[in-house]
């Protein structure tokens, strides 16, 4: 890691439009989640006209050291790690390295007889062949038939954790290995057919690795962190900057007080075999921000283009069939999405229908979270740009992110 990056808020919130009373409600709304233990402690940071106008923490990064929030604290990003192996994949597309359309086996051979769930149990599935090919398009969008473990809803998912897929992959694996293993199991659901949250943005990963030519994460350096000065963005925190990584925490059953997960959280300390597409990196708020206002300023930042303003607004756009929203398309398992007025795009999930999503948002708003209950979304039509950071798994264990949504656009008064 290079030079640690600060944030400092640029301009005062009345000169674009926003309360500055109203954005201390916020402030205030959150720490009282702090004060009675249900967090151990947060960041927040919202960027308008690409000025930031917000900036906040409160609480410890570790409590059992009593070591405060600060602005240079590591996070553990996990699924917000999506966002970026996509914009990493869209790049390759950009350059004619494959189609979206390119059937997901010429890229990972493995995937060429995978077979789909029909009947049985976990120890006597029922297979059949798949109709069509699945295809990349299906692995950016989640409708590839691949799920997780820790779903707990289907004999599919008792085959990924026996396999040792639930909170992370076999050891040993690399990302080769991982998608072998995956293309073993049988698929959920025949790929194009429904939307379920799992492991496709990882296979995406081996695509990006097959396509480019270079290990996977290679790929993601060259051409998004680096690019973008994400010096602090990795899949390991190293020894001389452990003091800076937030402990992780899940609420206590009954209480819902913090308690410490180390038996999680220790993986960030430590060089993982495989990289994977779909979780896995920490980050810190200037890195993340950076990437979310590169997003927002549709594929640029500060003189460095990353995508094409056609790219990003193709990623930011609804692609489930029909402009189908996820309740309609998908299963009702776990996201880190709501389902009701929220389609999904290429990687990100979009906002299609606020009134029905019964969120604060624009349509067309797109973001993601991660399962220590990070998140961030960008507003195109308001032109906002949002990041909450925090160390709480699994992220629906308080309602943070809608009444996030909430403060921040009842603190919004003015263009």
């Amino acid at each position: 890691m290079a030079a640690v990056r600060t944030l400092t808020v640029e301009t005062e919130p009345g000169a674009v439009g926003f309360d500055a009373a109203r954005l201390a409600r916020l402030d205030d709304h959150f720490r009282r989640y702090v004060d009675d233990g249900r967090l151990p402690g947060w960041l927040v940071a919202v960027t308008r006209h690409g000025r930031l106008i917000h900036l906040s923490a409160c609480g410890r990064r570790d409590l059992e050291a009593d070591l405060p929030v600060e602005h240079d604290t590591i996070w553990r990003i996990y699924s917000m790690t999506k966002p970026i192996t996509a914009v990493t994949a869209l790049s390759l597309w950009e350059e004619g390295a494959f189609e979206l359309n390119d059937p997901v086996h010429r890229y990972v051979p493995a995937f060429r007889e995978a077979r789909v769930w029909r009947a049985g149990t976990a120890a006597r599935p029922a297979t059949t062949p798949m109709a069509e090919p699945m295809r990349i398009w299906h692995l950016f969008t989640h409708t590839s038939g691949l799920t997780y473990g820790f779903m707990h809803a289907h004999p599919v998912d008792t085959l990924y954790r026996q396999a040792g897929f639930e909170w992370g992959v076999p050891d040993g694996l690399d990302l080769a290995g991982v998608c072998e293993r995956l293309a073993s199991m049988p698929l959920l659901f025949q790929p194009g057919r429904e939307w379920s949250y799992g492991m496709s943005t990882d296979v995406l990963g081996m695509v990006v690795e097959a396509a480019a030519g270079v290990p996977f994460a290679d790929a993601v350096h060259e051409r998004v962190l680096d690019p973008l000065g994400m010096t602090e963005t990795t899949w390991h925190v190293e020894d001389d900057h452990a003091a800076r990584l937030a402990a992780l925490y899940t609420p206590q059953p009954g209480s819902g007080t913090a308690v410490r997960l180390d038996s999680l959280g220790a993986a960030a300390r430590h060089r993982p075999t495989a990289t994977m597409g779909g979780s896995g990196l920490c980050s810190t708020a200037p890195d993340y921000l950076r990437f979310a206002e590169m997003l927002r300023r549709r594929g640029e930042l500060e003189g460095v283009r990353i995508l094409a303003p056609s790219t990003v607004d193709r990623m930011a756009s609804n692609h489930l069939p029909g402009n189908a929203d996820l309740s309609e398309f998908g299963r009702p398992l776990f996201s880190e999405t709501a389902y009701d007025g929220v389609g999904y795009g290429l990687g990100v999930s979009v906002l299609v229908d606020s009134i029905k999503a019964r969120i604060s948002g624009s349509v067309g708003d797109h973001g993601w979270g991660g399962a220590a209950s990070t998140s961030y979304w960008v507003d195109p039509v308001l032109d906002l740009t949002v990041l909450f950071l925090i160390q709480l798994l699994p992220s629906d264990s308080w309602p943070l992110r809608s009444q996030l949504r909430q403060l921040v656009h009842a603190a919004l008064t003015g263009a």
